[in-house]
């Protein structure tokens, strides 16, 4: 990952401007602390701090055409690179990196040549010929990128919005499959699958097809001239992305310059679910392991740290952000600059608890489309920013653009979880993989149930922040909430803990904007109150929250969003989870 910001259409150009558009991108360093560079035409700034995962030594940024009358700065990965450059023969490469044939696309193509790009990516792209510009975000929204405008009509683009609340007097975050094109005076959608507008598909699942195109994600993620590695939780995703990364890694350019061994790196408190299954898989796949501890008030002591850097207030994401964080800045001291891990999985295939609770196949596929297009708020913004405050790169191979093709073009019914027939959650991603001649996993970790990441570290670490913030949120700051924040008003103290400190660092009214609002129940949207309104007693996005699916599940009428902290006990009972022809069965009883 790196850093970039552009300020397009300045009044003022002097050389003050541009030291503080130097200042200004210097809050960015930490995304790329290997290379800084800077182009200045006419009006125009386009700035960049780099993280060298490919070409280390002669891809620095800004990037140009031959004769340099196209400049741009890129956040990201191109994984098609070399096909691309193959389609560009006339065209003259300065470097080796990946992100150069955005400029000479633009040259051969024109705007339309962003759906050609397959990879992650945010760039802004000056033709200074007309002093025209464009940006793009990639399809899903794995790399962060805001919008600003300036008091003199400027229009600016960055990484992250610190960059930018200073000197903005609006700003938001830039919409995922979209590029906004100076000659349009707005934004253009360019991503367009068939998923997008959330029709029922029809096509029979093929478990073999499914494998393929998940094997082909991670292969190509394996691009890098840097050491890597894979973040491994234990649960069905991580582990999937380790054991397919670690059968191909051998014969790749990665591992002639770093090694055929796969390093694997695994977060949690001391005795966590997570610690163990991920030592488990590491064993099973004979990788180099590497198993960090933390304590819950470590984790505290970074809270304020964290949200700094990934810009949200959300309790979900601040929760496993803070682990994801800590874990980074170890695998950082390392010396390890890229990591693969599995975000996305559970929006694409309906992991979340709450989908054994989707009535029918219809409303399941369409929550799974606006799962995936809200990813960039959630997943997607933790995965990049917390990986990101330690200059490590994420890479996430289940968001791969023809993976989710396939996967969403799957009839839905294949989905849905049917503990009759032995379905649990995801089910047709686990039995694609379930290889018994050659296993990609042990039968019991490719059939582990669902494990939110803030609650697989321990559960205890969202028992300490809870009482952490009752410790620091009174009653009555509680009982005057919506006056102090109107938007989004914080319904637990937890929450409300966190938008002080978000405030603290963003106060401005556009900030607190970009961060969604609403219930949540184990992950999930409103529709999970819909689909089960026993579940509204439970306002909490732990997994624990869903009751009669989650094992470990809170009590029933746990008063878990009173803000008091306080828990109301009740019968109920859920029996441990039984395998039942590859698939394990739950099954609850009143």
């Amino acid at each position: 990952m790196c850093g970039i910001l552009a300020a397009l259409g300045c009044i003022d150009v002097s050389q003050a401007k541009r030291a503080r558009i130097l200042e200004l991108s210097r809050r960015l360093r930490h995304r790329g602390p290997d290379w800084s560079g800077i182009s200045h035409h006419g009006n125009c700034f386009l700035a960049h701090q780099r993280l060298a995962i490919v070409d280390p030594t002669s891809g620095n940024q800004p990037l140009y055409n031959e004769d340099k009358t196209i400049v741009v700065t890129v956040n990201g990965e191109i994984y098609n690179h070399e096909d691309l450059r193959t389609k560009l023969g006339s065209h003259k490469f300065r470097t080796r990196s990946d992100c150069e044939v955005i400029a000479h696309l633009y040259e051969a193509y024109g705007e339309d040549f962003v759906n050609m790009l397959d990879g992650m990516f945010s760039f802004v792209l000056l033709d200074t010929r007309d002093n025209s510009f464009i940006a793009a975000r990639d399809a899903i929204g794995i790399t962060p990128l805001y919008t600003g405008w300036g008091i003199d009509g400027s229009i600016w683009f960055a990484s992250e919005m610190k960059a930018l609340n200073d000197e903005c007097e609006r700003f938001e975050c830039f919409p995922p499959g979209h590029l906004y094109s100076s000659k349009l005076g707005g934004y253009k959608r360019w991503y367009n699958p068939p998923w997008y507008s959330e029709d029922i598909p029809s096509t029979p699942y093929d478990p073999l097809v499914l494998r393929k195109a998940f094997e082909q994600a991670v292969i190509k993620r394996l691009m890098a001239d840097v050491p890597f590695g894979v973040l491994l939780s234990g649960g069905l995703d991580s582990s999937l992305v380790a054991a397919v990364a670690s059968r191909y890694l051998a014969g790749t350019e990665v591992a002639r310059q770093w090694g055929a061994k796969l390093h694997t790196f695994c977060i949690g408190l001391q005795g966590s679910p997570d610690l163990k299954a991920a030592r488990e898989v590491a064993d099973y796949l004979d990788s180099f392991h590497h198993e960090f501890n933390f304590t819950v008030q470590e984790g505290i002591d970074a809270i304020e740290e964290v949200i700094y850097h990934i810009e949200t207030y959300d309790v979900t994401t601040i929760r496993a952000s803070t682990p994801m964080f800590l874990m980074s800045r170890k695998i950082k001291s390392l010396g390890v600059k890229m990591v693969l891990s599995g975000e996305g999985s559970d929006e694409i295939f309906g992991g979340y608890l709450y989908f054994h609770k989707a009535p029918n196949k219809e409303e399941l596929h369409r929550e799974t489309c606006q799962k995936i297009k809200s990813l960039h708020l959630y997943d997607c913004l933790r995965a990049n920013k917390s990986t990101s405050a330690w200059g490590v790169e994420a890479r996430v191979p289940f968001l791969d653009k023809e993976f989710i093709n396939i996967s969403m073009g799957i009839d839905p019914e294949w989905k849905m979880v049917r503990p009759d027939l032995g379905r649990i959650e995801k089910w047709i991603l686990r039995k694609a993989f379930d290889d018994v001649e050659n296993p990609y996993l042990p039968k019991h970790i490719l059939y582990r149930q669902k494990e939110q990441f803030s609650d697989g570290v321990g559960y205890s670490w969202i028992d300490g922040l809870k009482e952490h913030a009752a410790n620091h949120v009174t009653n009555m700051m509680m009982a005057n909430a919506k006056y102090i924040y109107p938007e989004n008003t914080p319904t637990t103290k937890e929450a409300y803990y966190y938008r002080m400190i978000f405030e603290r660092f963003f106060p401005q009214n556009a900030a607190r904007l970009t961060v969604p609002g609403g219930p949540s129940v184990a992950c999930s949207t409103a529709k999970a109150l819909e689909w089960d309104a026993a579940w509204s007693r439970n306002p909490d996005p732990s997994g624990r929250a869903a009751l009669g699916v989650h094992v470990d599940a809170y009590k029933e009428n746990a008063d878990i969003g009173n803000g008091n902290n306080e828990e109301v006990s009740a019968d109920f009972s859920i029996k441990k989870p039984k395998f039942l022809d590859g698939g394990v069965k739950v099954a609850v009883e009143p």
